[in-house]
């Protein structure tokens, strides 16, 4: 398994092909890939600003989405390979999230640390901004740090 770049509709791509519950991400800053011989690749991660805007500092990025085609270790090589490249373009901080129910074992084996668990959401629909609900909301999330 090697990384690889990956371009950000690639990247949509394979996240609407393999990703569990959320669609892709609307923006991105980078993503890169974990790919096997001969290059087929096994995993994306998208990375960009963070989604909660109080944490959009200007030194810290957010990994919005992994996705996997269910290959060994793809996840923890691209959370690894996306703090390094985080860090090389001069953000001090990575965040993400999982949802209850999800291990975070990926995450772990990166050496990434939990920093908080957050309630569910009641949704985001709010009747100056209406929004439609993507079946994510009233689910727990945990958000991790990068080390």
């Amino acid at each position: 398994m090697h990384l690889v770049p990956v371009r950000s509709r690639d990247a949509k791509e394979f996240v609407r092909l393999w990703h569990r519950h959320h669609p892709p991400p609307a923006g991105q800053i980078f993503s890169l890939g974990a790919a096997d011989e001969p290059n087929i690749l096994r995993a994306v991660a998208v990375v960009g600003r963070p989604v909660a805007r109080h944490l959009d500092d200007g030194t810290t990025l957010e990994v919005t989405r992994t996705a996997s085609d269910g290959t060994r270790n793809a996840n923890s090589l691209l959370y690894g390979a996306a703090w390094r490249a985080a860090k090389a373009l001069g953000y001090r901080r990575l965040i993400t999230y999982t949802q209850a129910g999800e291990s975070g074992a990926s995450l772990r084996g990166a050496g990434w640390r939990v920093l908080a668990h957050r309630p569910p959401r009641p949704g985001w629909h709010t009747p100056s901004r209406p929004r439609t609900d993507r079946g994510t909301s009233q689910i727990a999330r945990t958000l991790w740090q990068a080390p």
